[in-house]
């Protein structure tokens, strides 16, 4: 009687048959990397290295010449940069939290509940997906007129707590991730809406919660718009306008400036996707993009 050897898909020790796979995904991963690895030795290089052609990946004299010419260019300016730092936290801080909140309503009403023109609203997000923000930039800035958000700290947070494409992504996790039944079960045992959300909903769905969290964090914190479009009081800036700014003043050595700045403001938006980028794929997968 002949003998099969039966191979599994994914053994938990080491194969040979597995090298080809980690072969390509170190590929991938040194590709992938080089970007980070860029940014960093930027950062560290003196100002003639910066102007090399072609540019170097590695940096030759490391120096902090770049970082303490950004410091020096802070402290001729009429705020201490600590102000501009706590504005881009609290804004950060508050615009993820309203974004959650927002999203996770709309999503769980679009996913589980049924109302009329439900499909329309839906399809007008999708649609929402294709426009970029320069195409509505004139609309934006009207309405924000209009409402008085015009000099406000609340000028970086409410214009922006609607995003489409959140949206998307936790309804679609709802909608496979989400049983009827249990929901069913929720309510015949006497929970109402918000019940359901907080003690089965926000549980099922926590990875796509935290991808949604990340992505909030990276966009409001590396955004400078609306410091630069919408406010004239200097107090109510965030950070990277607060570097821009800087960068602009440094002259000759404006090419080391913006690259320090550059990494400062990179550094907690890497810290933040490491140590959730297990949920972020996990979302990804389960959302059918691929």
């Amino acid at each position: 009687m002949a003998k099969f050897q039966v191979t599994q898909l994914n053994p938990k020790r080491f194969q040979a048959s597995q090298i080809k796979f980690l072969v390509i995904l170190l590929l991938i991963c040194t590709v992938m990397i080089l970007p980070i690895i860029y940014i960093v030795n930027q950062a560290f290089k003196p100002l003639d290295e910066l102007f090399y052609f072609p540019p170097q990946l590695f940096v030759k004299n490391p120096t902090i010449s770049n970082f303490t010419e950004l410091g020096r260019l802070a402290r001729t300016t009429g705020l201490p940069w600590i102000r501009y730092l706590l504005n881009s936290l609290i804004i950060s801080v508050v615009y993820v939290i309203g974004v959650i909140f927002i999203t996770v309503l709309a999503a769980y009403a679009i996913s589980k509940k049924e109302f009329r023109f439900k499909k329309v609203l839906f399809k007008v997000n999708q649609l929402a997906l294709m426009f970029v923000a320069v195409a509505v930039a004139v609309p934006n800035y009207l309405i924000i007129s209009y409402l008085g958000l015009m000099d406000t700290f609340w000028v970086h947070i409410i214009p922006s707590l609607a995003v489409p494409v959140y949206l998307f992504l936790l309804k679609q996790n709802m909608d496979d991730g989400i049983p009827k039944e249990i929901l069913e079960s929720a309510k015949l045992d006497g929970a109402n809406d918000l019940q359901v959300i907080l003690k089965f909903v926000v549980p099922l769905v926590k990875p796509a919660i935290a991808t949604i969290a990340i992505l909030a964090f990276q966009s409001i914190w590396n955004s400078g718009g609306a410091s630069l479009i919408y406010l004239t009081s200097e107090s109510l800036k965030t950070l990277p306008y607060y570097l821009g700014l800087l960068q602009a003043s440094a002259g000759i050595k404006a090419t080391g400036v913006a690259a320090a700045s550059s990494l400062i403001i990179f550094v907690p938006n890497l810290i933040i996707f490491i140590a959730m980028q297990s949920r972020v794929m996990n979302t990804m997968a389960r959302s059918g993009i691929k």
